[in-house]
């Protein structure tokens, strides 16, 4: 895949972590006044606080999902562009992985 293509790939991910981990924060910090404020309990503010928890890291499996969908998408779209070098690397993985996972259902 084109280093450009890469690049981008990577910077939207980037782009995605931060926005989730702010996203975090403020939620966090707005939890955080409010149980300060007295208009939550403290449980309360706990109890939030791990639904949020559990809210982030769903939204990161999502995005993580999604990511991945587009990588695999963007590979097999430039797969004409790889050197038969690069073919016979991907090769040899898929074998190793076959294999691994071969070995592993007869454990």
């Amino acid at each position: 895949m084109p280093d450009n293509e890469t690049n981008s790939l990577e910077q939207v991910i980037m782009a995605g972590i931060d926005a989730i981990s702010k996203t975090a924060e403020s939620a966090a910090d707005i939890l955080d006044e409010l149980v300060k404020k007295g208009s939550l309990s403290v449980d309360q503010g706990k109890a939030l606080n791990e639904e949020l928890k559990h809210d982030i890291k769903e939204s990161i499996n999502v995005a993580t999902h999604a990511v991945q969908s587009t990588a695999v998408t963007m590979f097999v779209n430039n797969m004409d562009k790889l050197s038969p070098d690069d073919i016979a690397r991907i090769r040899a993985k898929i074998d190793e992985l076959e294999n691994t996972k071969g070995e592993q259902g007869n454990e």
